[in-house]
């Protein structure tokens, strides 16, 4: 009989397979960080010899959520500067403290974001932010897949002199994390608007010169747009077009303020939309036209933002406010269903990560899994799993996070960090945001 590490059994298996199967009283064989066998669990039971057991059959198991664009270290400005619209947020409250910044800040930040996020069963995300090192560091601490990059502006920021220093930052990330098989690296210009051509272009080089994607906010809001036509004469997708930037595999956040043909030209240029709803809703910055951007090809992934411009970084969230949203929008209760809301953050975020082997349980994929407690209230009675999880569920009542088939998260309890911890440096987190102390 051949041997594994780990068989799940699961009352439930949400598998984001080819045929989206959804298979109950089932099993996960893993070994390796590898699925190697799906079934019932019976037929697992005697066709694997297994290390361990995991009994989740009170639960439903599906793979781990990719947040795919968030700036998880802005925990300390959570609450900090609500109910405002993106460029006074920006220039007034946000880019002021974050002048201040330092490295052990963002380092802790972060950590306290992974914490939210394996807690509500998200497995990868993709970061921008500064002192991306410090981002990175809390990851491996954390265990969880990261893509990022330093941010780049075209002035100075608190932890690059200019746009050079952060190319460079980027460039000697790439090479320390070549061997991190949960670090990925992108450039990240931060938009057309903290940017200029020359910097556009020098991020597209780098991005080529080391086949790196390219990750950036794009299209966010009407003014951003209005703002590109009157400094360059075009509206933000023309621009990244003019400056080559289309050369490179791009990620592209938010993607609002986008009309039909803008949506055709990035679905034929290798572009990975992500859509953003809780923060879009929050700073009033207009609602991405979701189901048009789908219509023509465009591949799309969720994301939640930074945790200042949502307050939460949690998956669940995110997929049960696209949902609704779009339905509000498009005054069509059948925009947007589960199970595209679903394949966004899972199958979506695995494309634009870079990883086909993300967001899927099924043999050869990476065991990467999340457990969600079928015995909590809002859980039950349950009709329709995936319903259940874009609809019902809350992202709390996750019991399980895997990444790699080694459990992060589990029963309340992270297994790679004090969680004590954590509790006592948000503390420092918010005084820092407030001036208190500096660093």
């Amino acid at each position: 009989m051949p041997h594994c590490q780990t068989i799940i059994e699961a009352g439930i298996i949400i598998t984001q397979d080819d045929a989206r199967r959804v298979l109950y009283n089932a099993a996960l064989a893993i070994h390796q960080g590898v699925i190697v066998d799906i079934g019932s669990a019976r037929e697992l039971r005697s066709r694997w010899a297994a290390d361990r057991i995991m009994d989740l059959n009170h639960a439903l198991v599906m793979p781990g959520l990719v947040n795919a664009h968030t700036h998880a270290a802005m925990t300390f400005l959570r609450g900090l500067a609500d109910d405002m619209p993106l460029m006074a947020w920006l220039n007034e409250k946000i880019f002021p403290v974050e002048a201040r910044l330092t490295k052990e800040i963002v380092r802790l930040g972060s950590l306290l974001g992974y914490a939210e996020m394996l807690a509500t069963g998200t497995t990868a995300c993709i970061d921008m932010y500064i002192f991306e090192e410090g981002v990175f560091e809390a990851a491996t601490q954390a265990g969880i897949r990261c893509m990022g990059g330093e941010a780049v502006f075209m002035f100075p920021s608190a932890a690059c002199a200019d746009y050079h220093a952060a190319l460079e930052r980027t460039r000697s990330l790439h090479q320390l994390y070549a061997a991190n098989p949960r670090i990925k690296i992108a450039v990240n210009p931060h938009s057309v608007y903290t940017t200029n051509p020359e910097i556009l272009g020098e991020c597209r080089n780098l991005a080529l010169e080391h086949g790196l994607p390219l990750h950036i906010h794009l299209s966010e809001t009407r003014e951003e747009t209005e703002r590109c036509l009157a400094t360059y004469g075009r509206r933000p997708v023309a621009h990244l077009a003019a400056n080559g930037l289309f050369d490179c595999r791009v990620i592209a956040a938010h993607l609002v303020d986008i009309l039909p043909e803008e949506a055709a030209f990035l679905a034929q240029n290798n572009v990975h939309g992500v859509h953003n709803p809780s923060s879009n809703m929050k700073l009033a910055s207009g609602c991405a036209p979701v189901p048009q951007m789908l219509a023509a090809g465009l591949p799309l992934a969720l994301g939640s933002d930074g945790p200042a411009s949502n307050n939460q970084i949690n998956m669940f969230a995110e997929m049960g406010r696209a949902a609704l949203l779009h339905k509000l929008f498009g005054k069509d209760p059948a925009a947007l269903p589960a199970q595209m809301v679903l394949d966004m953050a899972t199958l979506g975020g695995a494309a634009a990560f870079g990883d086909s082997a993300l967001g899927r349980l099924s043999p050869g994929a990476r065991a990467d899994c999340i457990a969600l407690d079928l015995r909590r209230p809002n859980m039950q009675p349950l009709h329709e799993p995936v319903s259940q999880a874009v609809y019902a569920a809350s992202g709390h009542e996750c019991l399980m996070t895997m990444v790699d088939g080694e459990v992060l998260y589990e029963n309340g309890r992270f297994t790679r960090f004090a969680y004590e911890d954590i509790l006592e440096q948000a503390k420092t987190l918010r005084d820092f945001a407030r001036g208190k102390i500096h660093g």
